[in-house]
């Protein structure tokens, strides 16, 4: 099976970013700038092995936007999602293709990322995941069968540079296989490591966040988004107790869920 890594970045000067980032598969780079391009290349390595690059540039906003446009691209058996921050393992061709074969029957797979805040996987072994399993799930570890995903796509109200709602696109990605009856397995592997950067969006508990988050709820179950508000609310107050009252964070999460059914 070919695997094909798409790469969600912006304002590269071109496709050789991919190296820093240790990518030797096939690859889809969406680069959102200030130009308008396409281009399909092919590049031989020392050893003889051959990489493609598919490498298109776009004045559109949003991370959701750029992921759909990278799907919408991508012609690989197997898919994985990618930032710009994201450092492969010298052999992650090799175990993401490895957790495929062990489990013929998946349509996604998520793999583990090292980074700070994840020290170890999320769980110690592989196991089949479910609507609540998904939601510690990180974009950069989701691997897919493309013909898998036929007719499922990002939100684009979502995730950074959508200028609506600032987070949440994976996990509605994630819940919209799940509906449709899509089989995702979790696989504590490592591919890769996450490099120390400030975040993008994330610029603490305000309002914003949790509007955004109880919006992301909505647009993930229309009848489960209040137990969703609630777990968050109550399992991550250590976290945001000291930016925020829980009866806030609870009003702030119920009025983005009202604004995005309302939409």
């Amino acid at each position: 099976m070919n695997l094909q890594v798409l790469l969600s970045a912006m304002y590269l000067d071109d496709e050789g970013y991919i190296d820093t980032l240790n990518i030797t598969t096939d690859a889809v780079v969406i680069n959102q700038c200030d130009r308008e391009g396409c281009r399909d290349t092919v590049r031989e390595a020392a050893d003889g092995s051959r990489q493609r690059i598919k490498y298109i540039e776009t004045t559109q906003r949003g991370l959701s936007k750029s992921r759909n446009m990278a799907i919408n691209a991508a012609d690989g058996d197997i898919c994985i999602l990618c930032d710009n921050d994201v450092e492969y393992l010298p052999d992650y061709e090799k175990r993401i293709s490895e957790g495929f074969a062990r489990h013929p029957d998946a349509d996604l797979i998520i793999f583990y990322i090292k980074r700070k805040e994840k020290p170890i996987p999320n769980y110690p072994r592989t196991k089949r995941m479910g609507y609540l399993s998904v939601l510690k799930i990180f974009s950069p570890e989701i691997a897919f069968k493309k013909k898998s995903i036929t007719g499922i796509q990002f939100d684009e109200r979502f995730g950074a540079g959508s200028g609506k709602y600032i987070m949440g696109e994976e996990n509605i990605f994630l819940y919209d296989c799940l509906k449709k009856g899509l089989r995702i397995y979790y696989e504590p592997v490592q591919i890769a490591s996450l490099r120390e950067e400030e975040s993008t969006w994330f610029t603490g508990y305000d309002e914003r966040f949790f509007v955004s988050r109880g919006a992301d709820y909505a647009a993930m179950s229309r009848w489960f988004s209040p137990v969703l508000i609630w777990q968050f609310a109550l399992r991550k107050r250590p976290e945001y107790g000291m930016e925020m009252k829980t009866g806030e964070a609870l009003k702030h999460m119920f009025k983005g869920r009202k604004e995005l059914l309302d939409s």
